[in-house]
């Protein structure tokens, strides 16, 4: 997309939600301005602040300008701001493994990891959650972080990604304020790990480019099931360039093989308080078990000519391209396959940024991604303690690399012999190494054009379109999650305003969607709907990709079953459903009154994996209870043990059972009449059975009290 179309005027004017008069700028952003008697935004240096919403560029599309000293001193001040954990992404996991490329191709990209056919290039990997603490839990509702290094022969390339494919903001000049807003408020320091109170709340909704992220982060994609479960994307476009100096725009899009699940919210409340180490404990006993996650890397390309004619500047990390405009096109497998030795040498001293590129891989000038490349060396310089991190061995490229740079604290790898500068006139065997042009990283060349300003580009004013394509894409299922969702966080808000002003926001994505919130928070009248800076278009159709119910992977690989057995359990239906699990590539965790000592019919005693009280249905994704008549009397005796059976049906789990089962049911108050999710198999029925049934993953169509 050219710069052909004019800036927005930096003019802001004055717009009004009900009793509050607020000023709107080029963005479509909505703020206080000094002149209502605020104390005037200044630098650490004291100097006056004009604009706190966008970086210099040269040109409103144009690549952001080093000499931005707002900016800068902005994005510095809050890299530094947590010594020395994470400031986001602080809670994370990861593992090895490695990428194998599928066909060669070098008519998009001469990058060395996509020229030769079935090649294996080692990747680390680590997911994390954003706004939590270190300590904090892992199903928290949150986006999450999903970062891959590739270790290629021409040296260290990382996608940065999250596992939603937009972001909050369009200029990275944003993103300390986002932090704090979603963070814990500083006066008291809570909540943590949780962005349901009014600082959060308050921000975006004076943030209408942050209504499509809204969507996506209420809805199940921010509390996935598993890391295995959830795709990744590397959310800015960027370029590919070719051997002839050709550039196609892409995309990066990681596909589970394993298939889409989430949690839904009550699950993941329980599953936070029995197992804050959830997803952790998921991928190391996935890996250790030798069921090895793996992710397509596809590709999403397209020229200028489409990016000129696309509703929307591909600049914009607010916006994304449907697969049915562009698809995705596989282009590799990523396997992980390993865990690292230890937690801190490798996952927590990893060093991601989305600088380290590759001859072949280009970026735009996206402006989040432009301060982004700013921003993750300097923190890392900080959070590692000085210039030579990459001499951290998980850091460090696996290729050969030389250059002139030495000393600093903790030095591995310092130049050898006499030169330490360049150019020099020793000889190759003194004198180092020498810039290639052949070889050597070339960027695109490109010629910015337009005054230097702050300001927005007109073609990234639409704040609403898109966010209402994503929820309309959703299952009835899913909405309604979202509807609880912003229910839930706004009804944490204290102030009425913010929840008004968020429901004027969701008035310009759907309207059912903005009655039941307004009804679920008793917000009356109903507020009129936020003055959109571009016309709302209702006209974009539903993308079946950006749902998870509609692209359920149609098996149980991967998947946990819990069996709760009582004392004298039948042998036989345990050993069933356990070799029916295996075939099916499942896990099983036996669950009982105690931790040893279960004797079953046969009069042998079983270890199990798990107490009652230890091992409650939400920690599986399908459950069984297999009794004995005497055994199940005293199981339902057991609070925790009717608790595993009613959340199993409040949860639309699927439930195997024996005849012996029955009088746990009763006792816990399921309706006589069970659904068909609930499969008998002391009636005719078979594990092998419950496993193909097993596949839908929930049975959505469970009312509770039906």
């Amino acid at each position: 997309m050219s710069d052909k179309k004019s800036d927005q005027s930096t003019h802001r004017k004055k717009v009004s939600y009900g009793e509050e008069d607020l000023y709107q700028g080029s963005g479509g952003e909505t703020h206080q301005d000094a002149s209502q008697g605020y104390d005037t935004l200044t630098t650490q240096q004291g100097i006056p602040v004009g604009d706190d919403q966008n970086t210099l560029k040269q040109g409103s599309r144009g690549p952001s300008l080093i000499e931005d000293f707002h900016f800068r001193e902005k994005i510095f001040h809050f890299d530094h701001e947590r010594i020395p954990e994470r400031v986001v992404h602080a809670r994370g996991y990861g593992a090895h493994g490695y990428f194998e490329t599928y066909d060669p191709i070098p008519e998009l990209t001469k990058a060395d990891i996509f020229q030769r056919k079935g090649e294996k290039t080692p990747v680390f990997v680590r997911f994390s959650t954003v706004a939590g603490n270190k300590g904090s839990v892992d199903l928290a509702r949150d986006v999450r972080g999903f970062a891959v290094r590739f270790y290629t022969k021409e040296g260290n390339w990382d996608i940065v990604g999250n596992n939603i494919p937009v972001f909050f903001i369009q200029d990275a000049i944003k993103f300390p304020d986002l932090i704090h807003a979603a963070k814990q408020e500083p006066d008291r320091a809570f909540p943590q790990a949780q962005t349901a109170h009014d600082n959060f709340w308050d921000f975006m909704s004076l943030m209408p480019e942050a209504m499509h992220m809204v969507m996506w982060i209420m809805s199940d994609r921010s509390i996935p099931r598993s890391f295995r479960f959830m795709e990744g994307f590397g959310v800015h476009t960027f370029k590919l360039v070719n051997a002839e100096g050709k550039a196609t725009f892409t995309k990066f899009l990681w596909k589970p093989k394993q298939g889409l699940q989430s949690v839904i919210w009550d699950e993941a409340v329980k599953i936070n308080g029995a197992d804050p180490d959830f997803h952790r404990r998921d991928l190391w006993d996935a890996i250790k078990a030798g069921d090895y996650p793996e992710w397509e890397l596809c590709l999403q390309t397209f020229d200028q000519e489409f990016a000129d004619k696309f509703d929307f500047d591909v600049l914009d990390a607010t916006k994304l391209i449907p697969e049915e405009l562009v698809p995705a096109k596989p282009v590799g497998r990523m396997v992980l396959d390993r865990m690292p030795d230890n937690f801190f040498q490798d996952t927590e001293q990893v060093a991601f940024q989305t600088n380290n590129v590759v001859p072949g891989v280009d970026f735009t000038n996206d402006p989040l991604l432009q301060g982004r490349n700013f921003s993750y060396l300097d923190t890392q310089l900080k959070r590692l303690g000085g210039p030579n991190f990459t001499h951290i061995p998980i850091n460090a490229p696996k290729c050969p690399f030389a250059h002139f740079q030495q000393d600093g604290h903790m030095s591995m790898h310092n130049p050898h012999g006499r030169a330490n500068y360049e150019p020099n006139s020793w000889g190759p065997e003194d004198g180092g190494p020498r810039e290639s042009a052949e070889k050597g990283y070339q960027s695109v060349p490109e010629e910015p054009h337009g005054p230097k300003v702050r300001a927005r580009s007109e073609t990234f004013a639409d704040h609403y379109s898109q966010a209402r394509q994503f929820y309309i894409s959703q299952t009835e299922v899913e909405q309604d999650h979202m509807a609880d969702a912003l229910v839930f966080e706004l009804s944490k808000v204290e102030k009425v305003s913010i929840r008004e002003r968020m429901v004027s926001h969701l008035l310009n994505i759907d309207d059912k969607l903005a009655g039941k919130v307004a009804e679920g928070l008793g917000v009356k009248p109903m507020p009129k709907a936020a003055t959109p800076a571009m016309e709302v278009r209702r006209d974009l159709k539903p993308s079946d990709p950006l749902s998870i119910l509609k692209n359920t992977p149609d098996n149980f690989r991967g998947r946990k079953i819990g069996i709760l057995v009582s004392e004298g359990f039948e042998a036989e239906a345990v050993k069933a459903l356990k070799e029916a699990a295996e075939k099916a590539g499942a896990m099983v965790e036996m669950v009982g009154p105690r931790v040893a000592g279960v004797t079953c019919s046969e009069g042998k005693s079983h270890q199990m994996d798990e107490k009652v009280d230890g091992g409650p249905s939400v920690m599986y994704d399908a459950v069984a209870v297999i009794g004995s008549k005497e055994g199940i009397e005293d199981l339902a005796a057991m609070p925790p043990a009717r608790e595993f059976v009613a959340n199993s049906y409040a949860h639309y789990k699927f439930v195997a059972y024996n005849e012996a089962a029955m009088p746990l049911f009763e006792k816990t108050g399921l309706p006589k009449s069970l659904d068909k999710g609930f499969m008998n198999l002391s009636n005719g029925s078979s594990a092998a059975d419950f496993l193909d049934t097993c596949k839908k993953l929930r049975f959505w169509d469970r009312k509770e009290g039906a």
